[in-house]
């Protein structure tokens, strides 16, 4: 084989060395330069150790594979050919940075002696991203089987670095024709390699100042626990993993605004990434306030204060706050705010105290069910419909800040790109945990919930490809029309409005049916509380585009 062909050899022992790594998905975009990284996966697919993703636009594809890391939690690789199509990754490595999540970028290259000469598809690829990889391994054209018999040197130093820093890692391959050669079903080679990670002792936090646990995105289950060993506030975004659980206050934006209790607060122990709200990093900007940010594992490290938190990996509380009465006026006053009704009669008995009022409600109620559909309807809908074993994707969008603040606890895993926030890529990276969660036969629909431009933004996600596993995936998007979130900055009321108009609010008509069409999606329009609920709660199979004009 190598006499044949040098790149097919050195690729196809690279790609069988991940595998035995623990390497289990690969998103695949065509290319000429990369056609024996492309064959080797498709080679290993057949021994069944590898799952292979193709797309043919690369931005998705490399969305795809974010959303794929995200929810296994193992590197995910990317292979794309040279030129233009590496530039593609770099949304999704800048988001696979900030949120700490692991991708392999196998970037094919032209050798050597064509760089800096003007060939085609040629460009200077090391480095291309930047501070967003945490290493780059550029690698020389293999000749003979020594450089063949390093590729797998290479693939473990890769993966080591992926795992260990919870980064991407671009390694870029250059290849000499001929570029390929035919392969017969490939094995994995070797074995896991532990990553080892020095463990460092927690910080024991002593109860005292009136102190408040904020988990951002990302943060996970370990800020709800240490919440509840400290028994203070939490102060839980929908993203974090950890809104649920006693200690829960959902509706912390209006009491941070309150200097009753925001104002009364002396610490402020913060796990993960906030994003949603400014009176958070407010909060933590106040000199009087103490800040201890915990972690993060990897990404860039978050650090409103500039310098003057104090650090730590781990924590774990000393004692319960004896003064219970902190968190306790916290808890009541976040229901207080996000309780819609109190408890009501029984309608059975039309003489029982209350019946008639019960009736009132109810008639309310059944009016509410056929009434066109606000954003606090539409993401209500969507979180009581999701449980456990589903997944929910939102993008970043202002639905995710109308879900943040009013929806109430609950143990589900909501995922959303809020390393950087970008409103691309939502749709791919929501089809990426979709497929994960299939490979892992794990029962459950992924929910990907998005406004009408961050579905624009990434419609070429909504190509299906041959000989991939089925999903089923809800995509959701509330059409207002266009930008709105630019309603509720200072933009809206400084600018003329037809500027205004028509370069930030942007509104778009699109026939979302006709979308759907075009790329093999069911498609339902829904334009009530009583249609919406019913459609959520009984996905149909497979891929369906559930659009929601909003009110």
């Amino acid at each position: 084989m190598t006499e044949s062909s040098p790149a097919g050899a050195a690729a196809a022992r690279l790609l069988a060395r991940l595998v035995g790594l623990g390497l289990r998905h690969v998103v695949v975009s065509p290319g000429s330069r990369s056609q024996a990284l492309a064959l080797a996966t498709a080679a290993l697919e057949r021994s069944g150790s590898l799952r292979v993703h193709v797309r043919i636009d690369e931005r998705v594809g490399g969305f795809t594979a974010l959303g794929l890391a995200a929810e296994s939690g193992l590197p995910v690789a990317v292979v794309v050919t040279s030129g233009t199509a590496v530039a593609e990754l770099h949304p999704a490595v800048l988001e696979a940075h900030h949120a700490g999540v692991p991708l392999l970028l196998l970037t094919a290259d032209r050798p050597a002696e064509l760089r800096g000469t003007g060939s085609n598809q040629t460009t200077v690829q090391p480095g291309l991203f930047a501070v967003a990889v945490a290493e780059v391994i550029d690698v020389p054209a293999p000749v003979g089987d020594e450089d063949v018999a390093t590729a797998a040197d290479v693939a473990e130093r890769a993966w080591s670095i992926a795992v260990e820093h919870r980064r991407p890692v671009q390694v870029n391959l250059a290849y000499r024709e001929p570029l390929s050669t035919a392969l017969a079903a490939l094995e994995p080679v070797g074995g896991r390699i532990p990553v080892e990670r020095p463990a460092s002792a927690p910080l024991v936090v002593e109860p005292g100042p009136r102190t408040v646990v904020i988990a951002g995105d990302r943060a996970g289950e370990r800020a709800e626990a240490f919440a509840r060993e400290l028994d203070a506030p939490l102060l839980a975004e929908v993203s974090s993993g950890a809104r649920f659980g006693p200690q829960l206050v959902g509706a912390y934006r209006p009491l941070l605004d309150d200097p009753a209790f925001g104002g009364r607060v002396e610490r402020a122990v913060v796990f993960g990434h906030p994003t949603l709200s400014r009176q958070i990093p407010a909060l933590l900007a106040q000199p009087e306030v103490e800040v201890l940010l915990v972690g993060p594992t990897g990404g860039e490290r978050y650090d409103p204060t500039r310098g003057r938190a104090t650090r730590a990996d781990a924590v774990r509380a000393a004692a319960p706050d004896p003064d219970r009465s902190w968190r306790g006026s916290w808890v009541a006053a976040s229901r207080r705010l996000l309780d819609a009704t109190d408890d009501l009669p029984y309608a059975g008995d039309p003489d029982a105290p209350g019946a008639k009022e019960l009736r009132e409600h109810q008639r309310a109620e059944l009016a509410a069910l056929r009434a066109p559909i606000t954003r606090r309807v539409l993401v209500d809908a969507v979180w009581r419909a999701t449980w456990p074993h589903d997944r929910l994707v939102v993008a970043a969008s202002r639905l995710i800040r109308e879900m943040d603040a009013v929806v109430p606890g609950k143990r589900i895993r909501v995922l959303a790109n809020r390393g950087l926030a970008g409103i691309d890529g939502t749709v791919s990276t929501g089809t990426g945990v979709a497929l994960a969660l299939d490979a892992a036969e794990r029962p459950g629909t992924t929910r990907v919930l998005l406004g009408d431009l961050a579905l624009l933004h990434d419609a070429g996600a909504l190509l299906r490809t041959p000989g991939e596993p089925e999903v089923r995936l809800q995509v959701i998007v509330g059409d207002d029309g266009g930008g709105t979130i630019f309603d509720s900055l200072e933009v809206a009321g400084t600018a003329a409005a037809a500027d205004f108009e028509r370069v930030l609010r942007t509104p778009r008509t699109v026939d979302h049916a006709a979308l759907a069409a075009a790329y093999g999606w069911e498609h339902r329009r829904i334009t009530t509380r009583g249609d919406l609920d019913q459609v959520l709660t009984a996905p149909a199979p497979g891929r369906s585009l559930i659009e929601v004009p909003l009110r």
